[in-house]
């Protein structure tokens, strides 16, 4: 066996990692398949791997003996302390100018950092977000690739061969920019991923409570959505759970215990957004949906503690489901609309050059949140780079108000009856508070001055000038620092 033969290498043999090596294979390239625990590697060559061009190392030294300059090198494994691990051991058997990959759920402002260590070696970084699960991997997933901008020629003709494809052939990969750019973005689509999931598990539960439906119902009403402007992935699969049989013939959704976990995506999604004094509600509201959920014991309790409200709702049930469809697609346009606002203000944040129609091509194909909807986000950006805000978009404002009757149905006849919609909810009084000329803050800025002297501006003076009152007569003219939050 010849050296220095293979064009990657690959770290970590999980799902992920295994289906990763496959495609890259099945498109033409020479993989390296590595594992901490060495009897991973052949038991993957023996099997999954078996017939094919990938080669197997015993050691990170064979690996890298294994690999054409500069050497690339992908790790695909637990995001944390474990990609820091693998880089300490990578640095002595990697040489400048050989490129180290993290393909995994790591969080941004670790990839910032690790950027700038392997860069102060002499060695490039990259830090890129995968989406698109087991399937996705080996089929096609998105790639959302960041770090050292000097590596993405290098790995360019790889990302853009095993990504997913849309119509005309793009590819859903292209560089995202410096830094942490990558994991910002592919974090920015889980937590839009947490709101489509939350949307969804919204409507079931008012066709179900609301309505009486049953799984089977629902899934024909999925399955007609999925043929519309609702049309992508998770609407497709939850068709498909909707007619899942257990092995007695019933439902399998209603065996499912209704308490759920999340791996901390969107809680960082939450996080940044806050810091930057963006108000992403909805992914907000879909995090702590969840965390409601795993309060399961307590709810049972409760449950029993307060008289259930009648929840059906009186009329025709298909003018209703088609009230919950547009309630759903206007929720949608918001979520997506809040992704990009905190996109926006992380790359001013971060110096990023975010290309907004570009993040929205990577995620049409592959990723878990690929929908017909995002090709009306890339047309949006593609008319206008610099658009402020999804909403503002010709599309988008004329679709947001052909919903906004039956968006208003559907939120005020669920707190009627008592149906949790929190996710649909809190987009509306988002939608509100966006679209109104003034809001209650006035009041709120008088309240912080009285208490804590922190200045107000005034619509007859000119923005930037601050001022404090004496409320009491017995205060000072001093006046706090004042900030915006």
């Amino acid at each position: 066996m010849s050296e220095a033969q293979a064009d990657i290498a690959l770290i970590g043999l999980a799902v992920m990692g295994q289906n990763l090596i496959l495609n890259m294979n099945d498109h033409g390239f020479t993989v390296v398949a590595y594992n901490r625990t060495v009897s991973k590697v052949d038991d993957f060559l023996a099997n999954e791997a078996k017939g094919t061009k990938i080669l197997g190392a015993h050691s990170l030294q064979e690996m890298a003996g294994l690999l054409k300059r500069p050497r690339r090198v992908m790790l695909m494994v637990k995001a944390g302390k474990a990609v820091d691990e693998f880089i300490e051991s990578l640095l002595p058997v990697l040489e400048p100018g050989d490129i180290i990959i993290d393909g995994g759920n790591s969080l941004f402002e670790d990839t910032i950092r690790r950027t700038a260590y392997v860069e102060s070696k002499g060695l490039l970084y990259i830090g890129t977000g995968v989406s698109g699960g087991e399937e996705g991997a080996r089929r096609g997933p998105s790639i959302m690739p960041g770090g050292s901008p000097a590596a993405w020629p290098h790995v360019k003709p790889i990302f853009q061969a095993i990504s997913a494809k849309v119509a005309d052939g793009s590819p859903c990969c292209d560089w995202v920019g410096e830094g942490g750019a990558g994991h910002y973005v592919k974090m920015v689509h889980n937590g839009i991923e947490y709101g489509d999931m939350q949307l969804i598990c919204e409507a079931y539960h008012l066709m179900k409570d609301g309505l009486g439906m049953t799984a089977d119902e629902m899934h024909e009403v999925f399955k007609q959505w999925n043929e519309g402007e609702l049309g992508s992935y998770l609407i497709e699969i939850t068709r498909d759970i909707l007619g899942k049989k257990d092995d007695d013939g019933s439902a399998l959704v209603d065996k499912i215990l209704d308490t759920a976990g999340q791996k901390g995506t969107g809680k960082w999604t939450v996080k940044s957004s806050a810091d930057l004094g963006v108000p992403t509600s909805l992914i907000t509201e879909a995090v702590f949906a969840r965390c409601v959920s795993a309060m399961k014991d307590e709810r049972v309790k409760a449950a029993k503690a307060f008289k259930p409200t009648n929840a059906k709702f009186a009329g025709d049930r298909a003018e209703w489901i088609e009230a919950i469809r547009k309630a759903l697609y206007a929720s949608k346009m918001v979520s997506y609309a809040q992704g990009y606002m905190l996109m926006r203000e992380a790359a001013k944040e971060h110096k990023w050059n975010l290309n907004n129609g570009g993040i929205a091509l990577m995620w049409r194909g592959g990723c878990i949140i690929r929908s017909v909807f995002l090709g009306e986000i890339k047309n949006a950006f593609d008319k206008k780079p610099n658009l402020t805000n999804l909403l503002l978009d010709p599309f988008f404002k004329k679709a947001i108000k052909g919903c906004a009757r039956s968006w208003r149905k559907v939120v005020s006849t669920a707190v009627k009856k008592g149906i949790p919609v929190p996710a649909f909810s809190t987009a509306l009084a988002f939608f509100d508070g966006f679209r109104a000329e003034r809001l209650p803050a006035n009041l709120l800025q008088a309240q912080r001055d009285y208490f804590g002297a922190h200045t107000y501006e005034r619509v007859d003076k000119p923005r930037g000038e601050f001022f404090h009152t004496n409320w009491t007569g017995t205060g000072g003219r001093v006046a706090s620092s004042t900030y915006t939050v």
